[in-house]
């Protein structure tokens, strides 16, 4: 046990000991910062809000349900992954469709024109991990 406690010391030691390496080096870093409008971003919708929520269609119908939404490296528009067909999650396959085809309306999300069949016959997505 005492020689565990020596290498938690070592490690702790080290550790400052190469932090203040870092910033003796008295390199400043920049970053560069974007103007953001607030209002703008006021008027959004939280993930935790939007993840789990029923998709619907234009008649009112439930289509899927948001199960995720993935932000890419190269995209600037995020992706919805919605979880379709199927009963309580058994059955169910997911398929993608770009964030901006979702539409909110009374505090609902809206993919127009989409049917159950139409999103089954999407390919099928899978997580990659």
């Amino acid at each position: 046990m005492t020689h565990f406690i020596k290498m938690m010391a070592a490690g702790a030691i080290l550790s400052v000991s190469l932090g203040s390496q870092v910033m003796a080096q008295g390199t400043p870093q920049t970053l560069g910062l974007l103007k953001v409008d607030f209002k703008t971003v006021a008027t959004g919708y939280r993930t935790s809000k939007v993840v789990g929520s029923a998709v619907y269609n234009e008649q009112d119908q439930v289509v899927g349900k948001v199960d995720d939404l993935i932000v890419t490296p190269s995209e600037t528009v995020p992706f919805a992954v919605l979880s379709v067909g199927g009963f309580l999650g058994v059955g169910s396959k997911y398929v993608v469709v770009p964030y901006s085809a979702l539409e909110v309306r009374d505090k609902k999300i809206i993919l127009r024109d989409a049917t159950k069949e139409n999103l089954k016959s999407l390919p099928e997505f899978k997580y990659s991990n």
